[in-house]
């Protein structure tokens, strides 16, 4: 009875009619997860308010920190971890999309310095930040939709002016592009992504690259910097195996 009503539950926060609860789950397990979504979403009710806008549920952690919250736009059924860091002062804001989870001690920065006011974040429906994530969303950073992303990922779009010699590189300022993640994106644990980078639709970032350049779709890229190890289908063409 208790597997079902949280299946129902899920699904219909999920928006996912075919999410299923693994059978070998125990009660016990299902007990304990009831009860810290049900904390979670308590703190949400409470930070809901000093939020610029939400549309449903919002599932906080222990010890979140929401910075210029006003800036801060959720969708449905959002979750942010234990130990997550959002700081939303930026010229657009950070949006998150519906059924998005942050993970646990993540952070998503999006203004270093108040003399460089940063472009801000934007994440999609059914995507998600792995634990120990960092967004350095200066030069704004975009996430599309259903994009999975791995622990220890960081996104860098900004990057240091160093032309010069006789003055600090600190005193020379800076440059942004910009970082495009397209949907259906896997980017795997350690992935370093810099600014400027693309990485098309249903590609795959193997862990620990270093992206530098743009990735084509449907690509499987990987080493240091990432290259084309193969696709998983060509444009146009059928799926790989």
């Amino acid at each position: 009875m208790l597997r079902d009503m949280l299946q129902t539950l899920i699904r219909k926060l999920k928006n996912d009619p075919d999410y299923t609860i693994d059978p070998a789950v125990p009660t016990t397990a299902l007990v304990s997860l009831l009860k810290e979504r049900g904390f979670a979403f308590m703190r949400g009710v409470l930070r809901k308010p000093w939020v610029g806008s939400s549309q449903g549920a919002l599932f906080v952690g222990r010890r979140v920190q929401i910075l210029n919250s006003r800036l801060l736009h959720l969708g449905r059924s959002v979750t942010l971890e234990d130990d997550v860091k959002i700081d939303a002062l930026s010229r657009h804001g950070v949006h998150i999309g519906n059924n998005v989870s942050i993970g646990r001690f993540s952070i998503i920065e999006c203004t270093g310095i108040l003399t460089h006011l940063g472009e801000g974040f934007w994440i999609g429906d059914n995507s998600n930040l792995g634990d120990y994530n960092f967004v350095g969303a200066a030069g704004g950073v975009r996430i599309g939709r259903n994009v999975l992303i791995g622990q220890g990922v960081r996104f860098h779009s900004e990057n240091h002016v160093f032309t010069r010699t006789d003055i600090p590189i600190k005193a020379q300022g800076v440059t942004n592009e910009g970082i495009v993640v397209e949907d259906d994106v896997w980017l795997g644990s350690g992935v370093i992504v810099l600014d400027g980078v693309t990485i098309g639709r249903g590609a795959v970032v193997a862990a620990g690259s270093v992206v530098t350049k743009d990735v084509p779709r449907f690509a499987v890229v990987g080493g240091v910097p990432a290259r084309v190890l193969r696709f998983r289908k060509e444009e146009g063409g059928e799926d790989g195996e």
